[in-house]
């Protein structure tokens, strides 16, 4: 068996002759023995060698360089294997090109500007895939055999509404007490503290029930639609469903979608109610208004179209949420990373896509005279 790396010093004619294997397992202390004889040495004899690897031959190399002898004893292959590694130890220059602050942000305005454009572009032409998926479903109820996938709609009616009550109704009651709580002391300035009941129950139905609601179902459904459909893209399971004759869309997204359409008005109008509690409970804790005035003071300044606002806009919102998610998760690609940055996407598109479409309802809705 070959021995381990080793080197004998012929001092008379300045010649050190290296024995054993120079490969990394065998190297041991070799590097810090060469560095104790890094003068007088004219010439390095390789022909004792048994076995140079890249390892071996960078060290002999780079002793050679810093001494300035001559490497010898080498066959065809160590030579080749030598002359390898002297070519690729080159100092690398790298030179930063200085990009001035202002050109730097425009090119980065222009980056999000051609990312977002083309996320739109994909975003419609999700939407108008998922509506063809609607169309085939509803096609088959009539013709069978029937695809619409009852089991799988109502296990998400049951992850994106039932499982959802309970931290909507939280958050609503919070928000209810602090719109009260907020109005009351800026119109107690005027002596209009019970106009605090029309800011709460105006608010609560026409605005912030189904926006808040739209936030958390997006925050909490969206965001878990985007990694269950990214993780199942990463695991092939998507590819899978093709390959057996079965639509992703049809078995995936739409049930998410219609779920997402059909309980986002229900949890928009059941947070709006919850806030309004929220409201009653601080005027009646903080401005002595008996519920039973409470409750006949909201009926009479709440108009009906409030409810229709908010009962219209949340289906619109509810599909926003749900598609953005499905979107985001069928592009998930190439590695697990892509999960966490599609689903913290589809959370963020979801959220603005919906206030801006908030801001159009607003528009629109003044313009029809719905004030």
């Amino acid at each position: 068996m070959s021995a381990a790396a080793s080197f004998d010093d012929d001092s008379s004619n300045g010649t050190l002759r290296f024995t054993g294997r120079l490969s990394l397992a065998d190297l041991g202390d070799l590097p810090e023995r060469l560095a104790a004889h890094d003068s007088g040495v004219e010439m390095l004899d390789l022909s004792g060698i048994d076995r140079l690897d890249t390892i071996g031959a960078w060290t002999i190399h780079r002793f050679a360089q810093k001494t300035g002898a001559t490497v010898t004893g080498l066959n065809r292959d160590q030579q080749h294997l030598f002359d390898q590694v002297a070519a690729a130890d080159q100092p690398v220059s790298i030179r930063a090109e200085y990009i001035p602050p202002f050109r730097r942000v425009l090119g980065e305005i222009g980056d999000a500007t051609i990312s977002a454009y083309h996320t739109m572009i994909g975003l419609l032409g999700f939407l108008g895939a998922t509506t063809l998926a609607f169309g085939a479903i509803f096609k088959s109820l009539f013709v069978p055999p029937r695809r619409f996938r009852f089991n799988a709609t109502v296990q998400r009616f049951e992850v994106v509404g039932v499982s959802a009550l309970g931290i909507i109704g939280l958050m609503s009651f919070l928000i209810g007490i602090v719109i009260a709580q907020q109005g009351a002391v800026q119109l107690k300035q005027f002596g209009a503290e019970q106009y605090t009941i029309n800011l709460t129950g105006r608010l609560a139905l026409r605005e912030l029930g189904v926006l808040m609601t739209a936030i958390m179902v997006a925050g909490r459904s969206g965001s878990a639609f985007a990694a269950q459909l990214g993780t199942m893209k990463l695991t092939e399971e998507i590819d899978a469903m093709r390959t057996i004759g079965v639509s992703p869309m049809e078995a995936l997204v739409v049930p998410r979608v219609l779920a997402t359409v059909l309980m986002m008005p229900l949890l928009g109008f059941y947070a709006a109610l919850i806030a309004i509690i929220g409201g009653g409970v601080l005027c009646w804790a903080q401005l002595g208004i008996p519920w039973v005035t409470y409750v006949e003071r909201i009926r009479e300044v709440v108009p009906i179209s409030d409810v229709y606002v908010g009962l219209i806009k949340a289906p619109v919102f509810g599909a926003i949420i749900a598609i953005a998610g499905c979107f985001q998760g069928m592009q998930v690609e190439a590695d697990a990373e892509q999960v966490g940055l599609r689903t913290t996407s589809a959370v963020v598109q979801g959220i603005f896509l919906v206030i801006v479409i908030d801001a159009f309802f607003a528009v629109f809705f003044s313009s029809i005279g719905w004030l």
